[in-house]
């Protein structure tokens, strides 16, 4: 059987002796009995009553001073307080200040028995409601925790799909996985640098990786020459960009392919209306594509290759410069431009490892 405890505060002995008889016949019903606003306090430091039913006129403090200190607790304040008082002002006051319910005196014992009964019901189910609904909230954050490691795996391995569909373009390209991360850092910081959203930010880190996609179907003996295309080499060359977007269109529900695919379609056009494949021009053309024109130009000419080696620095920036308003979106280069130290934080954090010496060897041993 659960114990329910009353606080009993009163300085008349025979008051306290009376609600004692009261409960005489409830097993259940545990009294602790104080004589004074102060002695309630300190008794309440060791238990949490159920109830508390308080008089008012009391010596060293009386129960509307100890009613304030009470209703200004957090913890306590929710316990309820019946008021016994004889006075209709007091009880008036008592109510103002927060006391649950009142009697009046003399008072009748199975009133007493009966309000004191509803108080202690009313809030042992506040209290079971507040643990039910601490459990909810705790059952609620812990599913949200679940979805959000959920979603942030999927979001990890939608980026991971999306790194190693652009690394089976650039092995074809005899170019590292580093130059693929690189892109997506670049990309996702310039993003950042304009003002894009966190989500958008997010979309262009995992969907620049897919900007040369398209290599797949160049013929390796175009894709892998070691030396100047020739013009009707070069015509074929160009076509990746649109082989890229075809291989990813009819994904528009899928933000990440969709994004990828205006990438892949759009990352060689020029500001000036000079590039590839339509001849876009200005806004015509995709910010996340002009955003990886930059990039990918930046890496082409700051990195090692098989067939040539980096640019120094200050040559790279020179020739990007010589760009702007034509090849590249003026606004976008300066960003890159006067940020361009956050870029080499991101050149050297993922530098390329050196390319194995005999992978041409093998790539003509496999054909």
């Amino acid at each position: 059987m659960q114990t329910t405890t009353i606080l009993a505060v009163d300085d008349e002995p025979f008051n306290l002796d009376l609600i004692e008889l009261t409960f005489m016949d409830a097993p259940e019903i545990a009294l602790i009995k104080a004589v004074h606003g102060r002695d309630a306090l300190e008794k309440l430091q060791h238990i949490e009553p159920h109830v508390i039913l308080l008089d008012l006129r009391m010596p060293v403090m009386d129960g509307l001073e100890l009613l304030g200190i009470l209703k200004n607790d957090a913890l306590l304040a929710k316990i309820p307080v019946i008021v016994i008082t004889a006075n209709s002002e007091e009880k008036n006051r008592a109510l103002a200040l927060g006391a649950n319910d009142f009697l009046a005196k003399p008072v009748d014992t199975n009133e007493l028995k009966l309000r004191t009964f509803n108080a202690v019901s009313l809030y042992k189910n506040q209290r079971e409601l507040e643990k039910l609904n601490a459990s909810l909230d705790e059952a609620v954050k812990q599913r949200t925790r679940e979805l959000e490691r959920a979603l942030e795996f999927a979001q990890e391995t939608e980026y991971e799909i999306s790194l190693r569909l652009g690394l089976v373009s650039e092995y074809r390209d005899l170019e590292t996985g580093m130059h693929i991360k690189r892109i997506s850092r670049y990309s996702a910081l310039l993003g950042r640098l304009c003002g894009m959203s966190e989500e958008e930010e997010r979309l262009l880190l995992y969907a620049s990786p897919l900007h040369d996609i398209g290599k797949i179907g160049i013929p390796d003996a175009i894709l892998l020459k070691n030396g100047k295309l020739e013009e009707h080499e070069f015509r074929v060359m160009k076509e990746h960009a649109s082989i890229g977007a075809k291989m990813l269109e009819g994904a528009e529900k899928y933000p990440v392919i969709e994004m990828g695919r205006v990438i892949a379609h759009e990352h060689h056009e020029r500001y000036d209306g000079m590039g590839y494949p339509r001849g876009l021009k200005g806004d015509a053309i995709s910010v996340y594509a002009k955003i990886v024109a930059i990039v990918d130009v930046f890496d082409a000419l700051s990195s090692k290759r098989v067939y040539k080696d980096a640019f120094p620095l200050e040559v790279a920036l020179k020739i990007m410069q010589e760009g702007r308003g034509t090849h590249f979106d003026p606004h976008l280069l300066d960003l890159f431009l006067q940020n361009i130290s956050q870029f080499l934080e991101i050149q050297k954090e993922y530098a390329d490892k050196e390319i194995v010496p005999h992978l041409l060897g093998l790539l003509e041993e496999y054909r």
